[in-house]
Formats: C-alpha cells, structure tokens, sequence
C-alpha cells in the first residue's frame, strides 16, 4: 500500500495542473492515468499547436446547468495568469481570430512545461495504471489498481469527459462520481459537426470540402459568426462546432451564407447601375457556383439581373441569408471536442471544486457540468478549476 497525500486520477490538462498547485504546497500527489503517456489530448488539441486559452475570457462562453459556478475559479486564476506561466518558459505563441492563442511551434510545449513543473513540485506520475476500486476508510481513500494499492487524504478526479473515446475517454468519472451519491447530469456531444438528414445529405454531398463565412442561428438567440464547412456527412467548421453545443435533437438552425452584406440592397443597386449580368455570374463573385446551383434554382441563376423583381431578389436573398436546415444528428463523441453536462456543479464548492457531500473528493476539468466555447476556453477552465483545488487538496 502506498501512502501520499493526494491522488489524482488523469493525467490531462486539469489533473497535470492540481497536480503541480499541490505539490508546490509540499503536498505528496501521485497521478495515475490508465493511458501509455501523459496529456494525449493537449498533443492532438488545434491542430497539433493547442489552443490553451483566450485572450477574453468570460462566464458567458461556458454551458453549465449553473451559470455562476464557473465564476470564482476563472476570477482566481485567469488566462494571465497562464500566460505568466508560458512567458516564464518563454513558449513562443500568436493570437488568431476571436482571441485565441496558440502555441508557434508544437502541443509538445505546453505539456513539457507542464511535465517539467510536475518534476519540480515533487509529483510522481504513473501510467498504464487502471483502477479497480475505491473505497473511503476513516477519511481516507484506497485505491485498488493493476500496478499496486494506494492510500490517500485526498482524492481528486481529472478523468475527462466521453468525447474522443480514440483516445481514451471513459465513463470513469461519473461512476466514480455516483458511487459516491453524487449527482451527474446527462451528458451529451459538444463541438461537434451536425450530421444532415437523408435528402439534404445527397443533396449537399458534392460540396464536401467547401468553406464558406457564416453566422449560424438557433431557436434560442444563440448566434456565432465564423466559417462553415461542408462534410461528407454534413455540416462542420468553427460557426457549426459552436452552436452544436446549443443544439437540440429536432431543431433546426438558420445559416447566413452573406453574413457581411445584404444581398437584396446590393442586387438593386447593380440592377439600378445598369449591370446586365446573370445572377449567376454575380452571385459567384460572393459564393462558389456549385453552393449556388445546390440551393437556387438554375432556371433563377440563369436569369438577368435587369429582368428580376423586387420579389425575386428578395426571394434569393432570404434562401441565402436565412437559410434554415433541420440537422439529423451530430457525429457523437468520436469527434466532439467537448461533453457536455457531467457531475453537477450544485454538488461542488466553486472555490475548491471539493464535494459538499464527501470530505476530500473532489472533481476538476470536463468531468464536470462546465463546458466552454471553441477557442481556449476548455483548456482554460481546466487550468482554473485545477488550480482551484490545488490550493485546497
């Protein structure tokens, strides 16, 4: 039986983070993960140049069942403070569209850096473990493992959510969070492409590959502006990922093709000035022509600017501007990037992330019901709530 302080189960980004917060404390933290290396999904995250947080960030870009839980934590260490960490291992980074920063060169900076803080905060880490049981004696935790028994004061679970299973997601957490009486909530897909229905799928099929600007709507007033991409199966790109989180099965959501103009006042003006082209050849000089020739008429593509009616201009832009599509489904959590929902934030301190029910336990990162937009603000939450409760395990 080996004794220590605090044992973390995953080895990500929260668990790496509470990790090091608690061994700079002079805790004795050992982290056990049942994966063959440390922080897989920071590796695979933006492309390979991980996307670790934004320059703006707020509680509104997080999904949760309670609003104001993520408010302490992302208020007590914030993206400065984590920037104050890459500086200090002068990990070179840019800023891209809407904030986001990632890494110049490579994933593998942030997990050095992390590994490396690891190291020196004293924290043993042990891979290839998985857990058999857990058990709470006497305000303690056995851990029953394939790679030996452990004993700690306190427990902290870093398991993830179910999203990429690839790459080794499981279910772990929230049967953890269960055995113990605490609540989880139904978990869903998050940042996920839409899957279309049958008809729409052939329909769109040839524009596999396409990319096109977008402000995607939902029902519910949920708006982004970003790229769209067409799939195979369907719908992609940032603007899709974003309100897929939002999205309900039996929804539909409203695509502006133009998110940057009004079609209609800029076709009467060309008509106005003469112009004596095609709708199709000046539509293309906006949209690519087989997107055109999937959704309007080509008997309507085919006609004269000069001979189109107010009606007809107003029809063309309303199919391109408020184009409005009833998704089938998601890709499901082979491709999400994100679980939604997870152990209820109502169970948990917000200042430690410790359960209100069992002294010492307690739950960081995506296992709980705090999910945050596309572009760093994941990564971010992983780093507050594992900070959090690295000053209190």
């Amino acid at each position: 039986m080996i004794k220590t302080d605090v044992v973390i189960i995953g080895a990500g980004a929260a668990g790496l983070m509470c990790a090091i917060e608690a061994g700079k404390r002079g805790r004795s933290v050992i982290v056990l993960d049942h994966a063959n290396k440390a922080g897989k999904k920071i590796l695979m995250s933006g492309g390979g140049r991980c996307n670790f947080t934004n320059m703006e960030v707020e509680p509104s870009n997080y999904i949760s069942s309670n609003s104001h839980f993520c408010k302490s934590a992302l208020s007590r260490y914030n993206q400065w403070d984590f920037l104050a960490l890459i500086s200090r291992y002068r990990i070179p980074y840019h800023e891209r569209e809407y904030g986001r920063l990632f890494c110049n060169d490579s994933a593998k900076d942030i997990l050095s850096m992390l590994l490396t803080e690891c190291k020196n905060a004293g924290v043993t880490i042990q891979l290839n473990t998985s857990i058999n049981a857990i058990e709470q004696r006497e305000q303690q935790f056995q851990l029953t493992t394939n790679q030996g028994n452990f004993i700690a004061q306190s427990l902290v679970i870093a398991t993830g959510g179910l999203s990429i299973p690839k790459m080794g997601a499981t279910p772990l957490g929230y049967k953890i969070a269960e055995q113990f009486g605490i609540k989880v909530l139904p978990t869903r897909a998050g940042l996920v492409p839409l899957t279309l229905q049958p008809d729409d799928k052939e329909k769109l099929s040839v524009l596999s590959g396409i990319a096109v600007p977008c402000t995607v709507s939902d029902a519910h007033g949920q708006v982004f502006t970003e790229n769209l991409l067409f799939t195979h199966r369907g719908l992609s790109g940032p603007a899709v990922l974003q309100i897929s989180s939002y999205w309900r099965a039996g929804e539909a959501i409203t695509l502006n093709l133009l998110p940057h103009i009004s079609l209609s006042d800029e076709l009467k003006t060309k008509r106005q000035q003469k112009i004596n082209s095609t709708l199709k050849t000046l539509l293309a000089q906006y949209l690519p022509k087989n997107l055109l020739s999937c959704l309007l008429p080509e008997q309507l593509l085919n006609t004269v600017l000069q001979d189109c009616s107010n009606q007809q201009i107003q029809q063309l832009a309303e199919q391109l501007q408020h184009w409005t599509i009833k998704p089938n489904g998601t890709e499901g959590y082979r491709t999400a990037e994100v679980t939604i929902g997870g152990v209820d934030c109502n169970e948990l301190s917000s200042k430690t992330m410790a359960s209100h029910k069992v002294p010492n336990l307690y739950f960081i990162g995506e296992v709980v019901d705090v999910t945050g937009w596309l572009g760093g603000y994941n990564f971010q939450w992983a780093w507050s709530s594992a900070w959090c409760a690295g000053q209190a395990v």
